[in-house]
């Protein structure tokens, strides 16, 4: 499988991504994981902001590749598309897709489910995708960072 087969099956759209898309999602993930932070929240919240850290991440790795993800499954191919763009191992996407559904079910079935340790290495995710990511950018698409 790759990219251009997710393409031709329709799960993504082609995407020209441009430096100020890249630099927003950046600062935007940024924001997140200095928001993911304050204690007052609770851990479902925490979890749910540096998820959201994670996902502008891998946002970015997708369009700088050229693609964005059609309107079904996104947050689910914007994971796994990671394997494609950054070269995450299985274990990164696995453990980034038990957050993903773990933080749909305490969005939307049963709030406060998720522990303070859950949230913590969430955030601790965030911050390893952010690196990945930053890194593969400079290497493969520097004229994207601005």
């Amino acid at each position: 499988m790759s990219l251009k087969k997710w393409l031709d099956n329709g799960w993504l759209v082609k995407h020209e991504a441009s430096v100020p898309e890249i630099g927003e999602l950046f600062r935007a993930m940024e924001r997140d994981l200095i928001d993911c932070r304050v204690a007052e929240l609770s851990p479902d919240w925490r979890l749910t902001i540096a998820y959201s850290a994670a996902l502008r991440a891998a946002t970015a790795a997708l369009a700088a590749e050229g693609y964005r993800p059609d309107r079904e499954q996104q947050h689910y191919r914007v994971i796994q598309s990671l394997t494609f763009t950054i070269g995450a191992d299985r274990d990164l996407i696995a453990e980034f897709d038990l957050y993903r559904k773990k933080r749909n079910v305490s969005s939307y079935e049963r709030m406060g489910m998720i522990s303070d340790l859950e949230a913590a290495r969430m955030i601790e995710l965030a911050e390893r995708i952010r690196d990945l990511v930053h890194v593969w950018l400079e290497h493969n698409h520097p004229e994207l960072i601005g």
